[in-house]
C-alpha cells in the first residue's frame, strides 16, 4: 500500500509513478496475451482447419500468423502509452510509428488478400500449359498493378495522419497520371481487354471462334495479343481490343449442330410421289443414331421446283461427325429418288408455242 501511495506521490514529466506503472503493465500484458493467442489460440485454430476440404480459413489463418512481432509491440505500446501526458513530440513519434506499422501491415494483408482471389478465379480453370502460364503472368502482372496503387494510397494516408497536406499531391498524381494514360492508351486498351477475356473467359485455348470475319482455334491469349489458328494454316495475330469489342461465335460450346436445308424436285412429279418425299426422308434422317429427325414439308410452289424444307439436329458438337453424317443423309436422299424415279428440279424455263396463231 505505501509503495502505491508513493508511486502516485512520485511525479515524473507530468505523470506520476502509479501511471508509468499501469502503462508498463498494460504493455506488459497486451504482449502476453498477443503471445498467448500467436502460440495456443493459432494452433487450435490451424488444427480446427484441417478437417474442413475448403482452404479459406487456411488463407486467414496464414495472413494473421504472418503478422510481424513490430506490429503486437507498437499495437501494445501505442495503447500503453496513450492516457499518459507525455510530450506533444513524443506522442507524434509513438503515433506516426503506430500508423506506418498499421498502414504496412494492412497494405500486406490486402495484397495477399488480391492474390489468393486472383488464383482462385483465374487458375480455377486451365487448359494445358501455355494456359497456366498465360494466366500466372496476368496475375503477375494485375498483383503489381494493384501493389503499386496500394503503396501509393498507404503513402498518401500516412502523410496525411502526420499532418501533411496531400491536396497538391494528390492533384499533382492526378494530373501525371492522365498524362501516362493519354500516352499509353493503345497499350493500355490491349491490356484491360486481356483482363476482361482472362476473367470473363469467352473462349479459352482450343476453341474454335469466329470473331467479326476471322475464324480459327484459339493458340494462345497473352497480354497484348491473341493468336488464331486458322483453317488454311496460318497464325492470326489479333489485338485483344479488337477481340475483346468484335462479336465472337465460340463454336467449342456447341451441344449439338442443326441442319436445315431446301429441296426442290419437278412439276413432273406426282401427288402420290410428293406425299412420300417426307415418310422417305424421316427414314433415312432416322437411320443415324446421332441424328434427330426434325420435319420434312412441302412448302412452296418455286418457279421451276416444288420446294421442300428439312431440318434436324446431330447430337455433338464434332464438325466432322456433323459433315459426315449430313454426306449420308444426302447420299441417302439421292439414291432413294432415284430408285423412285423423282427427279431433282433445277433452274429451267418451259416455252409455250400457239400453233393456231395467224400468221
Amino acid at each position: 500500500m505505501e509503495l502505491i501511495n508513493y508511486l502516485k506521490d512520485f511525479q515524473l514529466v507530468g505523470n506520476s509513478g502509479w501511471d508509468y506503472f499501469q502503462a508498463i503493465l498494460w504493455f506488459g500484458g497486451l504482449m502476453l496475451i498477443f503471445k498467448i493467442f500467436k502460440i495456443i489460440v493459432l494452433a487450435r485454430l490451424k488444427h480446427l482447419s484441417q478437417k474442413t476440404k475448403n482452404d479459406v480459413d487456411d488463407f486467414v489463418i496464414q495472413v494473421i500468423n504472418d503478422l510481424k512481432p513490430p506490429f503486437y509491440l507498437l499495437v501494445a505500446l501505442y495503447i500503453a502509452v496513450h492516457p499518459l501526458s507525455l510530450n506533444d513530440l513524443i506522442h507524434r513519434i509513438i503515433f506516426g510509428l503506430f500508423i506506418v506499422v498499421l498502414i504496412f501491415q494492412a497494405i500486406l494483408v490486402i495484397q495477399k488478400s488480391i492474390d489468393y482471389i486472383l488464383n482462385k478465379i483465374l487458375l480455377k480453370n486451365i487448359e494445358g500449359q501455355d494456359d497456366a502460364k498465360n494466366k500466372k503472368a496476368v496475375i503477375k502482372l494485375l498483383s503489381q498493378i494493384v501493389k503499386v496503387v496500394l503503396w501509393m494510397v498507404g503513402f498518401l494516408m500516412i502523410l496525411s495522419n502526420l499532418g501533411v497536406d496531400v491536396t497538391s499531391l494528390v492533384a499533382g498524381l492526378g494530373v501525371g497520371g492522365i498524362a501516362i494514360a493519354f500516352a499509353l492508351q493503345g497499350i493500355l486498351g490491349d491490356l484491360f481487354a486481356s483482363f476482361s477475356i482472362f476473367l470473363d473467359q469467352p473462349f479459352k485455348v482450343g476453341d474454335y471462334v469466329q470473331a467479326g470475319t476471322e475464324s480459327g482455334t484459339i493458340k494462345k491469349v497473352g497480354i497484348k495479343t491473341s493468336r488464331i489458328a486458322t483453317l488454311n494454316g496460318e497464325e492470326l495475330v489479333v489485338s485483344n481490343t479488337d477481340i475483346a469489342s468484335a462479336r465472337v461465335r465460340n463454336f467449342s460450346k456447341l451441344e449439338k449442330r442443326r441442319s436445315s436445308f431446301r429441296l426442290g424436285v419437278t412439276y413432273n412429279t406426282g401427288s402420290k410421289k410428293l406425299k412420300e418425299i417426307p415418310g422417305i426422308i424421316e427414314k433415312i434422317v432416322k437411320t443415324e443414331k446421332d441424328a434427330i429427325f426434325g420435319r420434312a414439308k412441302f412448302i412452296e410452289f418455286g418457279d421451276s421446283a416444288l420446294i421442300f424444307k428439312i431440318l434436324y439436329h446431330v447430337e455433338s458438337s464434332d464438325l466432322g461427325l456433323f459433315l459426315d453424317i449430313q454426306e449420308r443423309i444426302n447420299l441417302g436422299i439421292y439414291e432413294e429418288f432415284e430408285k423412285r424415279k423423282i427427279e431433282f428440279a433445277f433452274p429451267s424455263q418451259t416455252v409455250y408455242i400457239n400453233k393456231d396463231v395467224t400468221k
